[in-house]
């Protein structure tokens, strides 16, 4: 009885680390913020040094925040020279739950652990369910400037799907927060779209989506045309591209660049033109990724990735493992 305890004590184990072992930085879960937000994947480059040990959010020895600094000041006293760009990647309706480790299925950490070079510090929040909160990823966001070496002039935002509707929510409530956004067949919920007027912004969308129609994508366009002059927007109908092809958009090395490419100190924040992405790119996102054939031999298969990544630190909390738990029970009783 004792063994096969400690053989399911040690696959446990293994399961927890599975995450961790290909990504080229660390990897960290994150419970939600204690002023509301989402647990969460924090991903460090390999040049981001030696990761300072990061407070649990959730934990009952967390230190409270200082209400009276803003989360640039208290980052720039922590860290005097911040220098790593923020991509947060926010996913699409079929990753929703509690279980974060299908947040590594698809996009921004997936392709990392493919082999994509994203020099950058990343966040991959879980959304349990509804649409994505601008409040929450907000606060989220806070916490990256008071715990990580962010330049907060280079913070980015993309998603599809319902984390495209997350992404432009997000971007249009806090314009001068984020310095560029890229939204892949999704749409927007805010009455007022006008703050997607004031930065750069790229919009994308498949004709031939049949989950998330094309109107959804167009209906911004039109609004933000009703709002004032769209000079800082690109926005691309794909011919016959289907909901799921736009996904291969997150493993091209363009997105990053394009992300990359914008600042909030540009003068007049122009977006760029410049650097392309179509069909032709997408239908070779995977070729040059060391691990493109674990990609492609696993696209249909349902639930979360098996990268390892190098480091793992799992802080589930207490309080959020009970939350979970009861949720869980409620569910199995309807």
């Amino acid at each position: 009885m004792n063994s096969k305890r400690l053989i399911a004590a040690l696959l446990a184990a293994a399961l927890i680390l599975l995450p961790a072992m290909a990504f080229p930085g660390n990897l960290q879960r994150k419970p939600p913020v204690k002023l509301d937000g989402y647990r969460f994947w924090l991903y460090l480059p390999d040049d981001y040094g030696e990761p300072q040990p990061l407070e649990d959010p959730d934990s009952d020895d967390a230190q409270p925040d200082n209400d009276d600094k803003t989360g640039h000041e208290a980052m720039v006293e922590r860290h005097e020279t911040p220098q790593w760009p923020l991509v947060i990647f926010l996913h699409g309706a079929s990753l929703c739950g509690h279980n974060l480790e299908r947040v590594l299925s698809y996009g921004t950490l997936d392709a990392i652990g493919m082999g994509r070079d994203v020099p950058a510090v990343v966040i991959a929040p879980q959304n349990p369910g509804g649409a994505w909160s601008p409040r929450k990823l907000n606060n989220i966001l806070d916490w990256a400037f008071r715990h990580c070496d962010i330049d907060t002039t280079r913070v980015y935002v993309l998603g599809m799907s319902l984390g495209g509707y997350g992404t432009l929510d997000f971007a249009g409530t806090y314009p001068d927060r984020i310095a560029a956004a890229m939204a892949l067949c999704g749409g927007c919920t805010l009455k007022d779209q006008s703050g997607l007027l004031k930065l750069p912004l790229w919009i994308m969308h498949g004709t031939a989506d049949r989950a998330v129609p094309l109107s959804q994508s167009t209906s911004v366009v039109n609004k933000m045309s009703e709002a004032g002059p769209i000079d800082r927007l690109r926005s691309d109908w794909l011919p016959g591209a289907s909901h799921s092809a736009l996904a291969r958009i997150f493993y091209l090395a363009e997105t990053y660049e394009w992300l990359f490419a914008h600042r909030l100190t540009d003068r007049g924040r122009p977006v760029n033109r410049d650097i392309v992405i179509n069909q032709a790119k997408m239908g070779a996102a995977y070729k040059d990724l060391p691990s493109r054939g674990r990609k492609l031999n696993r696209q249909a298969k349902a639930g979360p990735s098996r990268h390892k990544a190098r480091h793992v630190s799992k802080h589930n909390g207490a309080k959020s493992a009970k939350k979970n738990k009861k949720q869980s029970k409620r569910r199995r009783r309807r």
